[in-house]
């Protein structure tokens, strides 16, 4: 009887094996070339009374797709940079936190290549000790973005915040649902929890074999990313619902949720007045310390060659009378249009290389043209 078990069980796991051999197979003969190999390595922090998700700390992983494979370096923070970093910085150093996305983060790009590595390159080169953290979260947006900031962030002793604005932000800030608007447009605090997909990943990421899996498997990936995509339709549909009556996403735009690209152009008063109030927030919260905020608006995908700017004109306009300073894609990007890659060919349509290089010299110029540091004024407590 036992062996007879055991000859059962040793059947089913090769048939197992068998299966999923077959399974992998398939996928990657019909399917590679549109696969994406993109663990989220996430996990949640605790910032205050915010409860948030972030990059797995002390980490190496992969992220592959038909354009290339890129290695990802997470320090003890959960940032991207192989360093660590010391609350109070050393006296003489200008220091940059970065906030943003999965651009900002730099998936599809080069460890070394983003535009805050290349922010502090630029800088470095021109004889000013500089320190800029990379605390880019993929999924990431504004509203987790100003949490991570007030409650974590500011501990750092930042000369100067970049925040990378992308057009999906828009109804991320609804999705999260961290903060809401208050008639008449008064930002109001609403949660303090909100790490979608850490808890199921705390689980999986324990289970021996499921990272390489995920960087390895394209059954997987494709099995994976079927799952993410059924919560964050779930998500959406709740965004849905809390947003208030004729102001809330369109819950048929799943792919804006699912890919680095916008799929819409136009958004509500209720999303882009969220937006700017978060954005608003920020400027002040900076400004009472004497940290210059600067505000990078990252390009939006209309070929791999061509692109639109993630701010509505409106929003441009509300964010300039507010004095807050930006860097428009246009300006940016303007005289390349048509000329290089700005996204990544394939994959998530990251912004590519050159576009972080770009971002990375004009942050640098604009912080050297105005002297160091940044803001004549006194920091807070001092």
């Amino acid at each position: 009887m036992r062996r007879s078990i055991l000859v059962n069980l040793l059947l089913t796991c090769v048939a197992l094996t068998v299966a999923l051999a077959a399974a992998e197979f398939t996928v990657r003969l019909l399917y590679k070339d549109h696969t994406i190999l993109s663990p989220r390595y996430h996990t949640n922090f605790q910032y205050g009374r915010y409860r948030l998700r972030g990059i797995r700390p002390n980490s190496e992983y992969w992220h592959t797709t038909i354009d290339g494979s890129w290695k990802f370096v997470t320090n003890s923070k959960g940032f991207r940079n192989r360093t660590d970093f010391p609350y109070r910085k050393a006296k003489g150093t200008l220091r940059v936190v970065s906030l943003g996305d999965s651009h900002t983060q730099g998936s599809e790009v080069r460890q070394e290549s983003t535009f805050s590595v290349v922010l502090e390159h630029f800088l470095n080169a021109r004889n000013v000790h500089a320190e800029v953290l990379n605390t880019g979260v993929s999924g990431f947006s504004t509203a987790e973005e100003l949490a991570f900031l007030e409650n974590e962030g500011y501990r750092y002793e930042p000369d100067v915040v970049v925040l990378g604005f992308f057009a999906n932000d828009f109804v991320d800030n609804l999705r999260a649902g961290l903060f809401r608007l208050d008639e008449p447009n008064r930002l109001v605090e609403a949660k303090f929890d909100y790490a979608p997909g850490v808890r199921i990943q705390n689980i999986i990421y324990r289970i021996p074999g499921v990272r390489w899996l995920g960087e390895n498997s394209y059954f997987y990936s494709v099995l994976f990313n079927g799952i993410w995509a059924f919560f964050k339709t779930k998500s959406i549909s709740e965004a849905v619902k809390r947003a208030p009556a004729g102001n809330s996403p369109d819950p048929a735009a799943n792919d804006e949720f699912e890919y680095a690209v916008a799929t819409r152009s136009e958004y509500s008063a209720y999303e882009t007045g969220l937006a700017v109030a978060l954005i608003d927030r920020m400027q002040r919260f900076c400004r009472a310390r004497g940290i210059r905020l600067i505000v990078v608006d990252i390009p939006v995908m209309k070929s791999v060659r061509q692109f639109g700017s993630s701010f509505p004109t409106d929003v441009r306009d509300a964010l300039a009378a507010k004095h807050i300073e930006l860097v428009t894609s246009d300006s940016l990007l303007q005289e390349f249009r048509g000329a290089v890659e700005i996204h990544v060919p394939h994959g998530n349509h990251h912004i590519s290389e050159f576009t972080h290089a770009l971002i990375g010299v004009e942050l640098g110029q604009r912080i050297l043209s105005s002297g160091y540091p940044p803001l004549d004024v006194p920091r807070e407590g001092t």
